[in-house]
């Protein structure tokens, strides 16, 4: 039997403390390989903390974190990973092939023509300057600049929350078809939960910075009959959370 390869994201007990208090803690769980995972919980759950601990940028307080098994060091993000936030940092005097060229000379293992062929697909000219771009285009471009490093793992935290909501499902829909054409695996987090309904098959919900559900979107239907819904159920959980 082959060695088993190292998940995504393993957390066990995974904390971070601020000065006004634990922003996350107890958090243990795996992200599996190959899934469409729906990262969900109000404001102040944790997170863009559970983000920034995968990417490196924040260090643990207390727990393990590893990513495709390896610890972040806080020297950069791991190879693999790719993160793309709602302010999608790209420059806007760079037109859209000295962007590319950007993300070429940043990323090893950068894919020049993957990365055009997503900006031809969306119809995006290549001379025009970022600046100039509607918002929709703005994130396919951005997309495209995160797919181009060929990730294992896309992280995507409210990437959607400035287009219309003709463009969030075209570009989700694009998103989607990409990753699972190429097996990526990705996290998503968004406070549309309708959106993630069709998209994800896996749920993390955080709430006062703890997990307090986490498994495939189907078994926990079943095991949560009277909901129908990934947002009824997570809805159900939110609200338990404030009343408590």
């Amino acid at each position: 039997m082959g060695q088993r390869e190292h998940p995504p994201v393993l957390a066990e007990d995974l904390g971070k403390k601020y000065s006004r208090g634990w922003a996350l803690r107890g958090c243990t769980l795996e992200i599996p390989a190959g899934r469409i995972v729906a990262l969900v919980g109000p404001n102040g759950a944790g997170k863009s903390t559970l983000m920034g601990m995968i990417t490196g940028l924040l260090r643990p307080t207390t727990g393990r974190i590893s990513v495709f098994g390896d610890a972040p060091n806080g020297r950069g993000m791991h190879g693999a990973v790719a993160f793309l936030t709602q302010a999608k940092p790209l420059y806007p005097q760079f037109t859209v092939t000295e962007t590319l060229k950007y993300g070429r000379n940043a990323n090893p293992g950068w894919d020049q023509a993957y990365a055009e062929e997503l900006v031809e697909k969306a119809q995006v000219p290549f001379a025009a300057k970022v600046g100039t771009l509607s918002g929709g285009q703005r994130t396919r471009v951005a997309l495209a600049l995160a797919l181009g490093k060929r990730p294992k793992l896309l992280m995507l935290d409210e990437p959607l929350a400035d287009l219309d909501p003709l463009a969030r499902e075209n570009v989700l829909q694009t998103l989607v078809e990409e990753c699972r054409t190429q097996k990526i695996t990705v996290l998503l987090s968004s406070h549309v939960l309708a959106e993630l309904e069709d998209v994800c098959d896996h749920l993390v919900l955080l709430a006062d910075g703890r997990v307090r559900l986490a498994g495939d979107v189907s078994a926990l239907l079943q095991a949560h009959a009277e909901h129908r819904t990934l947002s009824q159920l997570a809805l159900a959980y939110m609200r338990m959370e404030v009343a408590a």
